[in-house]
């Protein structure tokens, strides 16, 4: 009688290693980048997929840069990134009225909306400031301090009195003469641009100081002394000062300028030349003449 119960087939010994797809893909689990790339990796791809799915609609994307706007904002304006007021030191009324005219006038704004350096830029842009300080200072004050520039000298530039610093920076305007006496005057063609060497013979004018009206620039290249009385003392392009101490030292010992003297020539340093005024030369031509007409008659 056939048995009813059924035999398992006869098989080979089982084999316990693992196919060959099996054992690669078991390598590339023991790989440190695999596994980083399958923990990491995915996980950002599919976070990309869905935030590009998402931000690929317009309003998505509008109301994602509203967000950004508005919590920028909120930041932006807390209480302690807030300028309520300003402050301005250094300047004269003058000045400070431009420096305010370059400020922001409606207060209170955010420090992030102000641009110090610009700011500072344009400030210092102006004729009567050397340089310039803008800061957000404490309790929420726009801080400028101003360094102005000191005139040392006005410059006759046509019909206009500027006025000039030590470096020939002009630093403002005056409408007359009387408003700066207390500055030497120069004029002329390229004057302010030596401004310095003028300055040197006002302060080496010595005795002569009180009598000195100003200062003209010739041709570009010298300087004449103007005087009361008319006088003028024509200097050279090359050795100014010591050509003034000359003439200085000349009048000390003969009263030269004390005498019907025009015009000291001293652009020739070896012969100094001396120039009569018109009276002058009518009184010495009327005494020549009689003195002629003496010697004809005897």
């Amino acid at each position: 009688m056939r048995s009813l119960i059924r035999r398992p087939a006869a098989t080979g010994p089982h084999d316990p290693a693992p196919s060959r797809l099996g054992y690669r893909y078991q390598r590339l689990l023991l790989t440190p980048g695999f596994r980083a790339a399958t923990r990491i990796g995915v996980p950002i791809l599919l976070i990309a997929a869905i935030a590009g799915s998402h931000f690929s609609k317009a309003e998505n994307r509008a109301a994602l840069v509203a967000q950004i706007e508005n919590t920028k904002q909120r930041f932006q304006e807390r209480p302690q990134f807030m300028v309520k007021a300003m402050t301005i030191t250094g300047a004269d009324q003058s000045t400070m009225t431009a420096v305010i005219a370059l400020l922001p006038t409606d207060y209170p704004v955010s420090s992030f909306d102000l641009d110090l350096e610009h700011t500072r830029r344009t400030i210092e842009a102006l004729d009567p400031v050397k340089s310039a300080s803008v800061r957000v200072g404490a309790a929420g004050t726009l801080e400028v301090r101003l360094t102005p520039r000191v005139p040392s000298a006005l410059w006759r530039d046509g019909a206009t009195l500027r006025l000039i610093d030590e470096t020939g920076v002009v630093s403002g305007v005056v409408t007359s003469r009387s408003e700066r006496l207390d500055l030497p005057l120069i004029a002329g063609d390229g004057a302010e641009q030596h401004i310095e060497e003028a300055l040197a013979l006002y302060a080496g004018a010595g005795p002569l100081s009180t009598r000195v009206r100003g200062l003209v620039r010739m041709g570009e290249r010298r300087w004449d002394i103007v005087l009361d009385r008319d006088q003028r003392i024509l200097l050279p392009g090359e050795g100014a000062v010591a050509a003034l101490d000359r003439v200085i030292a000349l009048n000390a010992a003969q009263d030269m300028l004390e005498r019907d003297v025009a015009v000291v020539d001293m652009r020739n340093a070896n012969r100094p030349t001396l120039r009569m005024n018109e009276e002058a030369v009518a009184a010495l031509r009327r005494v020549t003449e009689t003195v002629s007409t003496n010697g004809a008659n005897n």
